[in-house]
């Protein structure tokens, strides 16, 4: 089990669009530019050659990267709202104002949207806590007190 990667559904139907839309969509794009480039002569002093030839390189790089997330993908599937899990979303209180933070997979995280990885040490003081429980986290800017209000799948 320490192989696998965790994912909530929407997680997972994400990394599969991008997956299909770098093969089907970008890949052939980037070949055909690189066919386009190298036709224009001299590619030792080309740079759109050299442009293409690293565009190409990081599409097939995360086509690899993409591939080993999905043969290691574990849906996250919880349908409890006793305690935090991975892919509940959970209310909290902080300096008497309410935040909502959705807790998902390492792979999904994004800060900014309030998505916490399981593994943050914000998201990690939180899984398997309950409704009425306080935890403080420690984080580079200091102590942070959170109290959970509602847990939401």
């Amino acid at each position: 089990m320490a192989n696998k990667i965790q994912f909530t559904q929407d997680g997972y139907e994400n990394i599969q669009k991008e997956f299909a839309e770098l093969q089907k969509t970008k890949q052939p794009q980037a070949v055909d530019r690189l066919q386009k480039a190298r036709s224009m002569g001299d590619i030792s002093e080309n740079s759109e050659y050299h442009a293409a030839n690293e565009e190409l390189i990081f599409i097939e790089g995360r086509i690899r990267e993409i591939k080993e997330l999905i043969n290691k993908a574990e849906i996250i599937k919880s349908s409890s709202t006793d305690s935090v899990t991975v892919g509940a979303d959970v209310i909290v209180e902080k300096d008497g104002k309410e935040e909502t933070f959705s807790i998902v997979g390492e792979f999904e995280a994004n800060p900014l949207n309030k998505k916490l990885s399981a593994t943050s040490p914000i998201g990690k003081s939180l899984i398997g806590k309950k409704v009425g429980n306080t935890v403080v986290v420690e984080v580079p800017a200091g102590k942070l007190k959170y109290k959970i209000l509602k847990i939401k799948k």
